[in-house]
């Protein structure tokens, strides 16, 4: 188990390391302005992403059907519809997405960018398939070579271009490498259908996700469009590179956690293992828990030298700021654990209402930053929703399954958090108290590691299901 779980978790951290080594040689090569223009691609791409989600290739991974031939035509052939929408939709909302950003002279790139929703929904559904049988590496392949290939071409594209269309053009190249990869590693014929009755019952199970989808979508992108909105594409660079520093290792935790656990949730759940199931949700959130205080630990540690020496002094207005994004990436991964658990036995809202009081949020940190200019405020209050919505989280999952006790956990992870952020913002000068201060906060982390029962004797093999 430890040793798939090391597969899983390499895989999603060498693609998202290439992604963001992609974003970190742009955002070196052009100015900060320009890469605040590149930054809402990823704002645009998300609102086609939110607009036609109905996590298809979930879908293959849960249902009982997975392994069906025409189940997986028909799949496919409903994602490339999606896909389709979601280019159309795109070419018709690029002008007024331009004008709302104030970036007029982007509206065409706006357009050419809906080739990546196109692109990415002819990706072969094998590579999903695969994970029934926890074969992992073909999807893995498909995300690590193709961020790969998107990274190589930078440097062309800058000598090409210079400015922030090297960024569209890699996320087209990338969207193009990632179909190639995953017909190359595919086993089945790729056939499209379109099976009505398929194609409702995705809907029903992809309604909910996609209403979560928008939420989502706000949650991750809703600070990004007030501060582009706001406070310019300059301060939306210095943001973007923020939510992405910190956010990209929430992502590969959360990711990791939802490939390992999900396939394996799901299948006790259907054997009607509930003691087990219970175990391996304790497991997972203790999982995600535990990422987030290695990721603000190294937030902590390793943040300043690591804008400084990646960035340079640029975006030295980033660093005051690091542990504050943290915290919201660490509370983000976390929440995302009752929600695999939700959709192990078919719920698909519990995200949805996990996503609920980030979002009512958004008005607040909107008249905040219009009024104060503070980005502190603003992230902070992203953390207070993130930890509501933890809470309504795990009071919705209740009602599917009973929770195991958790407190030593929360507990622990509570009193990290808290030291992490007490340790930023505390004037800490001189050396000895820094170094007290860094050793207390690696304690709490080990004393949180050592809270975590299920999850250290779930790869030890001794917990039911490790096996």
């Amino acid at each position: 188990m430890l040793r798939t779980a090391i597969l899983i978790l390499s895989g999603n951290a060498a693609k998202s390391a290439l992604l963001f080594g992609r974003n970190l040689v742009i955002a070196r090569l052009i100015p900060v302005a320009d890469y605040g223009v590149a930054a809402t691609f990823a704002m645009i791409m998300g609102i086609i992403e939110m607009a036609s989600t109905l996590e298809l290739h979930q879908q293959i991974v849960q249902s009982k059907r997975g392994d069906d031939p025409e189940f997986q035509a028909t799949l496919q052939g409903f994602q490339v519809l999606r896909g389709l929408v979601g280019a159309l939709l795109l070419v018709a909302a690029a002008g007024p997405i331009a004008n709302f950003l104030d970036i007029p002279e982007a509206a065409p790139a706006y357009r050419w960018l809906a080739l990546v929703p196109f692109l990415t929904a002819l990706q072969h559904f094998d590579i999903h398939r695969f994970q029934r049988s926890g074969r992992y590496r073909p999807m893995l392949l498909t995300g690590t070579l193709s961020a790969l290939g998107a990274l190589l071409a930078v440097w062309p594209l800058m000598m090409m271009f210079g400015d922030w269309r090297v960024a569209l053009w890699a996320h087209i190249l990338m969207a193009g490498f990632g179909v190639l990869v995953s017909h190359v590693l595919s086993e089945r014929p790729y056939r499209l259908a379109l099976n009505p009755q398929v194609m409702r019952e995705s809907l029903r199970f992809g309604g909910p996700l996609l209403a979560n989808a928008v939420l989502i979508y706000l949650v991750f992108q809703g600070d990004k469009i007030i501060v582009g909105r706001v406070s310019g594409m300059e301060a939306l660079a210095i943001f973007a590179m923020g939510t992405a520093l910190t956010l990209t290792p929430a992502l590969i935790a959360a990711n990791s956690v939802r490939n390992f656990f999900l396939p394996k949730l799901s299948a006790t759940h259907a054997m009607g293992e509930t003691e087990t199931h219970r175990h391996l949700f304790l497991a997972s959130i203790e999982a995600a828990m535990f990422a987030g205080g290695l990721l603000l630990l190294g937030t902590l540690l390793f943040g300043k030298p690591l804008v400084l020496g990646l960035l340079g002094q640029d975006y030295a207005a980033l660093i005051p700021l690091l542990v504050p994004f943290a915290a919201f990436s660490a509370a983000y991964g976390i929440r995302t654990a009752p929600s695999i658990a939700a959709l192990s036995v078919g719920e698909t809202s519990n995200g949805l209402w996990g996503s609920l009081p980030r979002v009512a949020l958004l008005p607040i940190s909107y008249l905040v930053l219009t009024q104060t200019g503070s980005f502190h405020a603003v992230i902070w209050l992203g953390v207070l929703g993130e930890v509501a919505g933890i809470s309504l989280s795990l009071v919705r999952l209740r009602k599917v399954m009973q929770l195991p006790p958790m407190i030593a956990s929360i507990l622990t992870t509570c009193l990290a958090a808290i030291t992490v952020a007490a340790i930023h913002y505390l004037p800490l000068s001189g050396w000895p108290f820094m170094a007290a201060g860094y050793l207390i906060a690696i304690g709490l982390i080990a004393i949180q590691f050592a809270s975590m029962r299920d999850l250290r004797r779930y790869f030890g093999s001794k917990l039911p299901g490790s096996a």
